[in-house]
Order: C-alpha cells, then structure tokens, then sequence
C-alpha cells in the first residue's frame, strides 16, 4: 500500500466577524461581502474582469475565493441576498408611503 502525503492548501481571504457587516461573510481587508461578488457575477451577469474593474482594490484571487465560497454555501447566500431585497423593497415601500401621507394622499 502506498501512503501519500497529503497537505491541506488554505487561502484565508474570506472572514467572518460579528462587528463588520453583521458577521457575513466577506473579503478580508475590506467591506465587500461575498454576496455582493455572487449577485455581481451570478444575478448581474458581470465577468470576474468585470468585477475586479468595479472593484479595483480586491484582487482576483479574492474575487475567486468570494465565489468559491458562494457555491460552497450557495443556498446560505442566496438567503441573504433574498432577504436584503425584501429589506430595500419594504424600506421603500415605507418611504412611499410616508411621502405621500406628507403629501395628504393618504
């Protein structure tokens, strides 16, 4: 039987930490959370160049990483950016709503 020696590879430029962006995951050095990557590159369509244009200040290991992460965890990810929608269109929909009580049409 031949044994091989196996070493486990890591990149660390995905964290997770309770005080920046809530505790979701996102690129490590910045602000930019994976499930921004993954609607850039899945729900927008943009190439990972296009991505890296947009952001010039993350590398393209990073932006690799960031969706390597979302398919690991893609039904996690999905979650959240489903959720954040909803917040945006209620948060809207309440802004809307008081304009137009301002207004005397409600």
């Amino acid at each position: 039987m031949t044994t091989t020696n196996t070493t486990n590879l890591q990149t660390n430029y995905i964290v997770s930490s309770p005080e920046t962006c809530w505790g979701k995951p996102r690129i490590d050095g910045s602000r930019i959370k994976v499930q921004h990557i993954a609607v850039e590159h899945e729900h927008m369509g943009w190439s990972v160049d296009e991505i890296c244009e947009e952001h010039p200040h993350i590398s393209r290991a990073k932006i690799h990483a960031a969706l390597s992460y979302y398919y690991d965890h893609q039904e996690e990810i999905e979650r959240d950016i489903r959720e954040g929608l909803e917040f945006a269109e209620r948060m809207e929909r309440e802004q809307r709503e008081r304009r137009m009580r301002e207004a005397g049409l409600l």
